[in-house]
């Protein structure tokens, strides 16, 4: 063989290895942070991978992102053709198949009713749907109105088919709003993705939805508690943690404004106004996130005293309660955790 041949072999295994190396560099090459911003479920989420393969990050971006639409095409109670708008069409008809995500969500928000002796419940739709508080049509309904669909408010006229995987609602009209727990759960399936897709260090925010995977540079994270009425950056606090979830509902995220009085979001399904307390926010800090969902609203319901009592009685469930006064209550977890960080707030003992 020549040795001009000999050249061009040799020249063409370098090419080679040359571009099998940066092949190999490109797929297996580290990200110090990436994230991608949605918009599902009436409110804009972020997830945040640190410290990853980039291809495995971009996966688990892309994963997050199906994720989202496929649980907003499913459970959005506002999105004509959703699951739940089906369920709820079918009303006092007959019982509608649904997917395995839509029927785990209404079986825990049914187990959720029960625990908070329907504090929290599902059937609150008939109730919201007159409110639409958080859309271009929000108002404040007739008394009239809330009076007769108030009727229609009662969980435990949901009648579920595991076997055939079906949903019913056996009065006419009653209507399924699954916006208390449906950022839960999908924060919960974006964090299984994350693992699956081998990354270690994460942050999930759902729109006051946050969980954290894993720690940041080898320290836990750093979990803000919102100042109500301020920019979402504004802290009174934090906690550390990891693997964590971090949920707060307030009455200062949706509201509508009729008059000089605000009417929050959060809809008492047993009078069909919003709750009436001197809470301001409620936090709840739990290992899965749709306990989280479902725990921060019920606790704001019941109020300061009963809502204390109710999470302190729980495993693994620690809570935050931000008073209209500026007076912080911390669940019995809570009291060596939070770190307050707004000398205008005071920590209750």
């Amino acid at each position: 063989m020549s040795q001009k041949n000999n050249r061009i072999i040799k020249l063409a295994v370098l090419v080679s290895l040359v571009f099998v190396a940066a092949l190999y560099f490109t797929i297996n090459k580290k990200i110090d942070e990436l994230s991608k911003t949605y918009y599902y479920l009436g409110t804009v989420s972020e997830v945040k991978v640190f410290n990853a393969k980039k291809s495995n990050a971009e996966a688990a971006l892309k994963d997050a992102d199906t994720i989202l639409k496929d649980i907003h095409n499913k459970m959005s109670a506002q999105q004509s053709n959703t699951e739940i708008n089906k369920i709820n069409e079918k009303a006092g008809i007959s019982p509608v198949t649904v997917s395995n995500e839509t029927f785990n969500v209404i079986e825990a928000s049914i187990k959720y009713a029960n625990l908070t002796g329907g504090v929290f419940d599902p059937t609150i739709g008939a109730i919201s749907s007159l409110w639409q508080i958080g859309t271009n049509n929000a108002r404040v309904p007739s008394s009239d109105e809330i009076t007769r669909n108030l009727q229609l408010i009662n969980y435990k006229n949901i009648e579920l088919d595991k076997s055939k995987k079906t949903v019913f609602l056996n009065e006419k009209n009653m209507r399924l709003d699954l916006g208390a727990i449906a950022k839960g759960y999908v924060a919960d399936l974006i964090c299984e993705n994350l693992t699956s897709n081998n990354i270690e260090s994460a942050i999930i925010n759902l729109g006051g939805n946050v969980f954290v995977l894993g720690d940041k540079s080898g320290q836990p994270y750093k979990i803000g508690i919102q100042a109500p009425y301020e920019e979402a950056s504004t802290s009174i606090g934090y906690i550390k943690a990891e693997n964590t979830s971090v949920v707060t509902s307030g009455i200062y995220e949706r509201f509508v404004k009729a008059g000089d009085k605000l009417y929050h979001h959060m809809l008492n399904p047993k009078t069909g106004y919003p709750f009436e307390n001197n809470l301001n926010s409620v936090t709840i800090i739990s290992k899965k996130s749709i306990d989280g969902d479902a725990l921060s609203t019920s606790t704001f319901g019941m109020g300061l005293e009963k809502g204390l009592e109710f999470i302190n009685s729980k495993k693994d469930v620690g809570a935050i309660f931000l008073t209209k006064d500026k007076k912080i209550y911390l669940s019995n977890s809570m009291k060596s955790r939070f770190i307050l960080t707004d000398e205008s707030y005071k920590i209750v003992e």
